[in-house]
């Protein structure tokens, strides 16, 4: 029986801690990760994150160059539970809405989309232009999830750390794959509530 898998692609989009945050908390979901790095992507890791790229690749089981176009997750056949893009530039949102498939980027978002498979994309940009909006509804329409990072507080959370963290386990829990120790909506508590 084929392990599961999961494709996490980094593109240029500021917030790459949230591709490799997905990377350090999927090592205990028991899935196999591959990861793809769009060239953008890695200026953004070193310019957020200071961290060498020999570090980063390590954290997935399987790293793929932008370029391999002949690599197993851009054929169908290789069974996946999905992707998810984190961060999504606006560049790579405009590939996937087009059907561009121009990189291994676009083209393993491409399979997903065709075998029917999950494709979330983290999307980071602010404020959106119409090109943006028209994008992300084409994506929608074609199967994908837009799930901008956009940070929770009900938890409190005290650091950026937590902020991260929040986001990319409930990212996670779109493919099925729970996080220990993150908090749910405990529901409204106190006098206000409406009987």
């Amino acid at each position: 029986m084929n392990p599961r898998r999961l494709i996490v692609a980094i593109t240029g989009a500021s917030g790459a801690v949230y591709g490799v945050r997905l990377l350090e908390l999927l090592r205990g979901c028991d899935v196999e990760t591959h990861l793809v790095v769009s060239p953008a992507g890695w200026l953004t890791i070193e310019q957020e994150l200071q961290r060498p790229r020999r570090e980063i690749e390590s954290l997935a089981d399987v790293a793929h160059g932008a370029r391999e176009i002949g690599a197993t997750i851009a054929s169908g056949s290789f069974e996946t539970l999905g992707m998810i893009v984190a961060p999504c530039s606006m560049k790579t949102l405009a590939g996937v809405a087009l059907g561009m498939a121009d990189s291994l980027v676009t083209r393993a978002a491409d399979v997903c989309l065709k075998e029917r498979r999950r494709l979330v994309l983290m999307v980071r940009e602010t404020p959106l232009n119409l090109a943006h909006l028209r994008n992300m509804t084409a994506v929608t329409e074609m199967g994908a999830i837009v799930f901008p990072p956009v940070p929770a507080f009900y938890h409190r959370p005290a650091t950026i750390a937590e902020l991260v963290e929040h986001s990319c386990a409930r990212a996670l829990a779109l493919f099925g794959l729970r996080v220990d120790g993150m908090p749910e909506w405990p529901g409204m508590r106190g006098q206000n509530r409406e009987t």
